[in-house]
């Protein structure tokens, strides 16, 4: 026994901050058969989530002896990449948990299973950003995707948190069958699931039709799922009929896993040296950026406008991608950890102005904000900030990664990829700057939405104040966070 611990010791180790989120999850489980307490499963959620994100900044700091890079079995990896990515799932899992509590906490049936749903999805992301394999990746994926059907249809209640859930349910089904089809595909060309070994034996499949279908088809199915153009039709329905926490988490903490895991599918396996494949993703990325911007600009509702915003972003990233081959991985971190802090800060506003309305809906009609500088003074910085961060503005940390993503274009010699993001930021910036004056209008004589009096001290209130803190500084003192992405590379 101590010699198949002493064995075993060295690859769970790195593993260990996604255990300790498993585990969390069977606390939590068990907790909920003793006793149901709202307080009791958001503090034990919360409090194992803490501790996996303590135990990973210690592997990166060296307070661990952990290899730079394990692999376990051919389907996981754990290497700078995939910490570097679990550091921002961890703190956008546990802004979620601490949004979802006051949203929550008048919600007239058992709140309590969010918790294991939001960890189970966790425990999947994490797996996500270290997947190595075809095999890996499908169970990863799902692992995610399943328990996020019950968390946006959780408040049942409301008509549009059903369709939410069903519509995501249908749409993913289907992008996760086109998936499987195409890794079948992959298998049947190439003979093997792993990244690493598709790439090579691409140069004896590379005309294969079998091989060509199968990577268009997993390229169809990972658009789906980072709500990429054409394939994006879901994105500002399901995220306006989501609870605002659980919206929150679909906007970082699944887009950060996706991108993640689609960068280093891509790269390892070589399929972006097929041509088919490239210039599908110049085709998406050029449709995301055009859709998705142009889109927006009619939109009223907040939650709706940053769903088309997003697609507008991932476009952003896949340009990433296309251009610049195994540089794209520090650029794409870069470009999704503050993309996902950059969306916790706006929903993070929404969910508090939301938290005490529960009957009457959610603040998410932009009339809601007008005037808001006048009594939230703060909350309306916060906004504005993360505002100027998505528009890409400089002094923010939106300006420092999308100066990149144009940088990576030009290095790439992507010239109309490079001009579609100058001109995608130019649309953005008048939609975000629409939402900006309405902040600083005349307020409404009826206020239908606010935030509570004491919102800076609560939980949510500190959360969306460190997240506008961090922006700030990545955007004022960008060297440090641009040194530790160059590191966290595959290795």
């Amino acid at each position: 026994m101590n010699n198949l611990l002493a064995n075993a010791w060295p690859v769970l180790l790195p593993f260990a901050p996604v255990i300790i989120v498993a585990v969390t999850l069977l606390v939590v489980m068990i907790a909920i058969a003793f006793k149901r307490s709202h307080f009791l499963t958001g503090t034990l959620a919360v409090v194992g989530l803490n501790v996996g994100l303590i135990t990973l900044i210690g592997q990166i700091m060296g307070w661990f002896a952990v290899p730079k890079q394990v692999i376990v079995s051919g389907m996981f990896i754990i290497d700078p990449f995939a910490q570097f990515n679990m550091v921002f799932i961890f703190l956008a899992s546990l802004a979620c948990c601490t949004l979802a509590y006051p949203y929550f906490k008048t919600f007239k049936d058992h709140k309590e299973e969010l918790y294991l749903l939001l960890l189970l999805s966790t425990v999947g992301a994490l797996l996500m950003v270290s997947a190595h394999n075809l095999a890996s990746f499908f169970m990863s994926l799902e692992l995610l995707s399943v328990p996020l059907y019950g968390m946006l249809a959780y408040a049942f209640m409301r008509d549009r948190s059903l369709e939410s859930g069903l519509k995501y349910l249908v749409l993913s089904a289907t992008a996760s069958a086109t998936l499987l089809m195409g890794m079948a595909f992959i298998y049947a060309s190439t003979g093997t699931l792993e990244f690493k070994g598709i790439a090579q034996a691409l140069g004896n499949v590379f005309e294969s039709p079998l091989m060509i279908v199968g990577a268009a088809m997993m390229t169809f199915g990972i658009a789906f799922k980072l709500s990429a153009a054409p394939f994006h039709i879901w994105t500002p329905d399901v995220y306006q009929g989501a609870p605002a926490p659980v919206a929150t988490y679909l906007a970082s903490v699944t887009k950060v896993a996706m991108m993640a895991l689609a960068i280093r599918f891509m790269l390892d396996s070589a399929v972006l040296a097929l041509p088919a494949v490239n210039t599908l993703l110049v085709v998406i990325a050029t449709l995301s950026i055009l859709f998705g911007n142009l889109l927006a600009l009619r939109q009223t509702n907040l939650k709706r406008l940053l769903g088309y915003s997003s697609i507008a972003h991932m476009g952003y990233v896949l340009v990433v991608a296309v251009s610049i081959g195994p540089g794209a991985y520090s650029i794409t971190n870069m470009y999704m950890a503050m993309y996902a802090l950059t969306s916790l800060g706006l929903f993070g506003v929404i969910t508090l102005m939301s938290s005490t309305y529960k009957d009457a809906g959610e603040a998410a009609e932009l009339y809601h904000y007008q005037g808001l500088f006048w009594r939230r003074p703060v909350l309306t910085g916060v906004m504005t900030v993360m505002l100027l961060s998505m528009a890409g503005i400089p002094l923010t940390a939106g300006f420092i990664t999308k100066f990149f993503a144009i940088v990576a274009a030009v290095d790439g010699r992507e010239w109309f990829l490079g001009a579609m993001i100058v001109v995608g930021s130019a649309i953005g910036l008048f939609y975000y700057l629409r939402v900006m004056l309405t902040l600083f209008k005349r307020p409404t004589k009826t206020i239908e939405f606010d935030a509570l009096s004491d919102w800076g001290i609560q939980a949510g209130g500190l959360m969306v104040i460190l997240v506008t803190l961090i922006v700030l500084y990545v955007g004022v003192l960008p060297n440090e966070f641009i040194t530790w992405a160059t590191q966290s590379i595959i290795w």
